[in-house]
């Protein structure tokens, strides 16, 4: 009963004849709509709970568990009541794929949580929609593109980056270390390279704490009591989470600030070293133009750049952790994996192209995304009425892909709740493609990254195994390592630790 613990905490302060009012005020509200005759052709599901709504039938630490369950009950179309907001949820890879790509427009809105409204304002890319979000997506995509994205230049920033990675887990001598920093300072700093103009050395003060703070707002976003107050945010703005998300927000926002302001002072509009120098310079374009009402102003700057830290981070930074731990559990499929590398590339750097000779590795990598589903789903909404398998969604309806589903549909794959790089592989051992595979989402809303993504995940992976063998620390068994995820806005894996032993030290020392 802790939902309701919270609730009658958060209602202290009113008086119970006010408490009973407002009940009476929901359950009429709630009642007339379930009886009208125009929801009957509304997506079914559990009947809800005047106020509280289906909140004492969800599992709020493992809430995509319990949606899989309710769409085995009731269909891939449902409804389920958030306390008292209407979500209606999608399960299932053909019904996901009808409504994010097949119906992009009518489920193109994102839907934001209360207290990303509260800190966002509807800036940034993650959160917004309209024409602030249309603006500020081109104009990111464009201009990380021209910053490397997905080309040869992020190529070079990768590799690169793997050079001070395998220094940095060359330190532990082979001993027992935790994979979450120095996988997730690597990666953030490729971001670095493209939004800033340059990296950061892991031991930098401004830069840990820039990534630790962006880290600990993901957590507690994921957190029971900050779904609460997204559910009751009249009620509940007493809640400790969502103070400490707000302060860790305004701290990092005093670190861009810090770090915008020394950039400005050096800025050259012949020679944009990043996408905050580029932002800058069209912002001055613009305001010389005598144009004061555009979309380019400091806090779109601000919220663009921590939305492209908080997502270009923190899902591949998980996405490696979680291989690098596969490969310690399952050292067969390590093995298939390194004699690969071995045999198609040696000792030499590994490079994008490779990943068309690299079946097996490729299939592992896929595998992983897939059986991690790192995000289980971020809400949309609709832009208008759907007429959508039969059943009328209103416009404004908050609306839940739930990608767990699509990645563990049991009629798209063979082994869904298993690690079977196979899914990937055809007769011959070759890479396949699979319709089902859609961890970065799909339509108009798909992760804009995607492309630096993958690149990431083969570069960072496949190097790292090919400097390494991973195992479990000492006194503990294959068996012994946990694949329970921990749930929150990310599903990340358990706090453990790995074991880094060098390959080939001999032909390591002649390289270095």
């Amino acid at each position: 009963m802790g939902i309701l613990d919270l609730f009658l905490q958060s209602t202290s302060s009113i008086s119970l004849l006010g408490g009973l009012v407002v009940l009476l005020l929901f359950y009429l509200v709630f009642s007339s709509s379930f009886s009208s005759k125009e929801d009957r052709k509304e997506p079914p599901g559990p009947k809800p709970l005047p106020l509280f709504g289906n909140l004492l039938q969800l599992d709020l630490k493992r809430p995509h568990l319990t949606l899989l369950k309710l769409s085995k009950k009731y269909g891939s179309v449902f409804t389920v009541y958030l306390g008292p907001k209407k979500v209606v949820v999608l399960a299932g890879y053909k019904t996901v794929k009808e409504a994010l790509v097949n119906h992009a427009e009518e489920f193109g809105e994102r839907d934001p949580m209360p207290i990303m409204h509260e800190y966002n304002r509807g800036h940034g890319i993650l959160w917004s929609n309209g024409d602030s979000w249309k603006e500020m997506k081109h104009f990111a995509l464009t201009n990380l593109r021209d910053f490397g994205m997905g080309r040869k230049a992020s190529e070079d920033k990768i590799i690169e980056e793997c050079d001070h990675l395998i220094g940095v887990l060359k330190k532990f001598k082979g001993e027992a270390f935790d994979t979450t920093q120095p996988i997730k300072y690597a990666v953030c700093n490729i971001i670095c390279s493209m939004v800033y103009g340059s990296r950061f050395e892991y031991d930098d003060p401004e830069f840990t704490s820039l990534v630790d703070c962006i880290s600990a707002r993901v957590h507690l976003l994921g957190s029971t009591s900050i779904q609460v107050y997204n559910m009751f945010p009249r009620f509940c703005k007493w809640i400790a989470n969502r103070k400490s998300f707000l302060r860790l927000g305004a701290a990092s926002i005093r670190q861009n600030l810090q770090l915008f302001s020394r950039l400005k002072e050096t800025l050259n509009p012949q020679m944009c070293r990043g996408f905050v120098d580029a932002f800058l310079v069209r912002k001055q374009k613009l305001e010389k133009s005598g144009i004061t009402n555009s979309h380019f102003h400091d806090e779109n700057l601000m919220i663009t750049v921590q939305n492209l830290f908080s997502a270009g981070t923190d899902a591949s930074a998980i996405t490696l952790r979680w291989g690098l731990l596969l490969m310690a559990k399952y050292p067969k499929i390590q093995d298939q994996v390194q004699e690969e590398v071995s045999r198609e590339i040696g000792s030499r750097q590994v490079q994008v192209e490779d990943r068309k000779n690299l079946h097996f590795t490729n299939a592992v990598i896929h595998e992983t995304q897939r059986l991690a589903t790192i995000v289980v789903s971020i809400p949309h909404k609709t832009t208008q009425d759907v007429t959508f398998q039969g059943y009328v969604i209103k416009k404004g309806t908050a609306v839940t892909p739930l990608l767990t589903s699509v990645l563990y549909d049991e009629s798209e794959w063979e082994r869904p709740h298993s690690f079977y790089p196979a899914h990937f592989l055809d007769k011959d051992g070759k890479f396949v493609k699979r319709e089902a595979f859609m961890p970065f989402s799909a339509g108009h809303r798909a992760c804009p990254g995607e492309s630096l993504a993958r690149m990431e995940l083969f570069i960072f992976f496949t190097t790292l195994l090919q400097h390494f063998r991973f195992t479990p620390p000492p006194g503990v068994s294959e068996d012994e390592l946990d694949l329970t995820p921990h749930v929150g806005f990310t599903l990340d894996p358990l706090p453990h630790k790995l074991c880094a032993a060098p390959v080939h030290e001999e032909e390591e020392g002649l390289r270095i």
